[in-house]
């Protein structure tokens, strides 16, 4: 019988993570942040696409691995355990090469879940994305809330056995290498990296009666994307859009405080089925819907 005291790894009322994940805002929006630009790590990206076994349904697999963080941020240390054991096993199964060149990185460059950088890369677009949201929705961390909120994302990549010299030992030192490296010549959108997170980020499939709510959705993610992302994308940014996202986060702020908490704060995974649920649909009524498929995999 589990004991009254297992709080989990991040405790609520102790833990900054948790606090800022169980922000729904947060949660509704952060993962297809991370993916987004996840995918400019060509040798990350390419490692998950060849090894998913979800092409044919990436936001099923999304939905579960949101579903999966949330076990691990928000259950007993026994259940998010059994989450990590579960991720282990599909770990385990990604390893291979690039099958051609990618930016800097040469075809043959070999890649594996288990690779230090690429879990470290992993959690960091995570670590850089929900904090964004928190910041923008709700109020802006201090200094020591930043620290240890690093300090508790780098327990989260050790979780799923990150070493944990893999990543900056302080807030200060991360900023300064995410910082430096989105600007730096790693960064490399493949042709299905860029379709692939683009559709992530601005195609998620939701019932029509969403669709007034997902042209929100889409206004605040593409505000929330580093300009230096955009530039990879493809995407423009005019002045009438930042002008509407800053009066969108205004009136989301403020109606904030009105908003239940049982509202604003807990899990997402209904959400997240919601999402998976209407991928389902689409494509047995034969109707459009991203398609995470490679051009080697599409022509066997």
């Amino acid at each position: 019988m589990l004991s009254d005291r297992d709080e989990g790894y991040f405790p609520r009322g102790r833990s900054v993570l948790r606090r800022i994940h169980e922000e729904r805002a947060v949660g509704l929006f952060f993962g297809q942040r991370a993916l987004a630009i996840g995918a400019l790590h060509p040798v990350a990206f390419t490692g998950t696409l060849e090894n998913t076994a979800g092409r044919l349904r990436p936001f099923r697999r999304l939905a579960h691995t949101g579903k999966v963080f949330e076990e691990i941020f928000f259950g007993t240390r026994e259940e998010a355990d059994k989450a990590l054991a579960f991720v282990h096993r599909l770990h385990s199964r990604v390893k291979g090469e690039l099958p051609e060149d990618a930016g800097p990185y040469p075809q043959g460059t070999p890649y594996s879940a288990f690779d230090p950088e690429l879990m470290f890369w992993t959690m960091a677009v995570i670590a850089d994305s929900a904090p964004y949201f928190y910041e923008l929705f709700v109020r802006k961390l201090s200094d020591e809330e930043h620290e240890q909120l690093w300090q508790e994302y780098i327990l989260f990549g050790e979780l799923f056995g990150m070493p944990r010299d893999a990543a900056p030992p302080t807030y200060r030192e991360w900023r300064a290498w995410w910082n430096e490296t989105l600007h730096s010549d790693k960064m490399h959108l493949t042709p299905d990296g860029r379709e692939v997170g683009y559709a992530t980020a601005f195609e998620i499939p939701l019932p029509a009666t969403h669709q007034p709510a997902k042209r929100v959705h889409d206004l605040i993610m593409l505000g929330s994307l580093p300009e230096v992302v955009r530039e990879h994308y493809g995407l423009r940014w005019t002045r009438a859009q930042e002008l509407a996202f800053r009066a969108t986060v205004r009136s989301m702020r403020a109606a904030r405080p009105f908003t239940p908490s049982v509202i604003r704060r807990g899990r997402c995974a209904r959400s997240y089925d919601l999402v998976a649920e209407t991928e389902r649909r689409r494509i047995e009524r034969g109707q459009y819907t991203p398609q995470a498929v490679s051009a080697d995999s599409a022509a066997t």
